[in-house]
């Protein structure tokens, strides 16, 4: 009964998603008391941290990725460190390249302030590290879980550099202004949260990993899918309470209009560099669906905060943020549909 409702979840994820989002912007009020919930503060390194029900979502999302991974996938790790890094590079430089483009043919636009509204909140979204949600997608994918979590450890621990680079740069396309505005969310994240939030979690699941007998993982693996599906679909319900309300009640069409258009745009193009890159480097499928969701998923929950936060005067600029982080994860859904029909066909040749 259990297996029969965790393959079923697992086969219409991205139906499921599609009602999550729904349900969402109909009733909003259990997604919000989700986001709401907090267990008390830790007091690290002098820093005081709030303990939230949405970051022990995270941090079992993390966890489950560290337990996993397989030894095999570890091995080729160690001999694709240049697809890592390629992909890491990859996700800083293609989305600046894109909303330069978008700068250029959106000076066309009739509102300018609009222009530099979409422009600020593209820029957060690039800026922000790989999601932790992409294992989850990549695991339920059966994709490299050692490349998925690299490619988000490495994005993290080194986005207190990158971030700020990635924002510095995304100033210089924006008015004056708006590049004040940019650079004031250049002081971004914390090591303490970082560490006890994404890393520590992905070390810990390492460790059970290797502890565990190998035999026994691979009968709860299910299970493991089943909670990743299952915190995704209460992840993303809490975020779309909050955020697409919002969105349906800003009644400036063109500008939702143009908004949607430009960062469909952006997510299709950041999937779609983990597709080329994976034709590059000849990786193997399993990889290739890593670098995929690891490229096409930014941590926008992260961005959420930072616009809500520091940008409290400028609503719009929440926008594009939003629509990315509703976007990042249908066209993830709809690629999972799309590889478990191809893997069933497989399956079905004997192949």
């Amino acid at each position: 009964m259990f297996l029969a409702l965790a393959q079923f979840i697992h086969h219409h994820l991205l139906w499921f998603l599609i009602g999550a989002y729904t349900i969402s912007a109909i009733w909003p009020a259990a997604g919000l008391w989700i986001r709401n919930l907090t267990f008390g503060d830790l007091h690290i390194f002098h820093e005081q941290l709030h303990v939230s029900l949405l970051l022990l979502l995270l941090a079992t999302l993390m966890f489950n990725a560290g337990l996993g991974v397989k030894t095999s996938h570890l091995k080729s790790l160690a001999q694709k460190i240049r697809v890592l890094l390629a992909g890491l590079a990859a996700n800083l430089i293609i989305p600046m390249v894109y909303i330069y483009l978008v700068t250029l043919i959106m000076r066309l636009w009739h509102n300018p302030m609009e222009t530099q509204h979409i422009l600020v909140g593209l820029a957060l979204v690039a800026a922000m590290p790989i999601a932790g949600a992409s294992t989850a997608w990549a695991q339920n994918s059966n994709g490299n879980l050692a490349l998925s979590l690299g490619l988000v450890l490495a994005s993290t621990v080194l986005s207190p550099v990158l971030t700020p680079v990635a924002l510095h740069v995304f100033g210089e396309m924006a008015t004056e202004e708006y590049e004040a505005v940019i650079h004031s969310l250049a002081a971004y994240g914390s090591g303490a949260f970082l560490g006890l939030w994404i890393v520590l979690p992905s070390l810990l699941g390492l460790g059970v990993r290797f502890v565990a007998p190998e035999v026994r993982l691979t009968v709860f693996m299910p299970f493991i899918k089943l909670i990743n599906s299952v915190v995704l679909l209460l992840l993303n319900y809490s975020n779309g309470s909050v955020s697409l309300p919002q969105a349906v009640a800003d009644h400036d069409y063109d500008f939702l209009a143009v908004t949607l258009a430009i960062t469909i745009g952006l997510c299709l193009t950041a999937f779609s560099s983990g597709y080329g890159l994976s034709r590059l480097f000849k990786v193997d499928n399993a990889q290739r669906v890593s670098l995929m969701y690891g490229l096409g998923m930014n941590n926008n929950g992260t961005g959420l905060v930072l616009a809500s936060l520091v940008l409290a005067s400028y609503p719009r600029i929440m926008v594009p943020i939003i629509f990315y982080n509703i976007i990042q994860h249908l066209v993830a859904g709809g690629m999972h549909e799309v590889l478990g029909r191809s893997g069933e066909g497989q399956k079905a040749a004997g192949i």
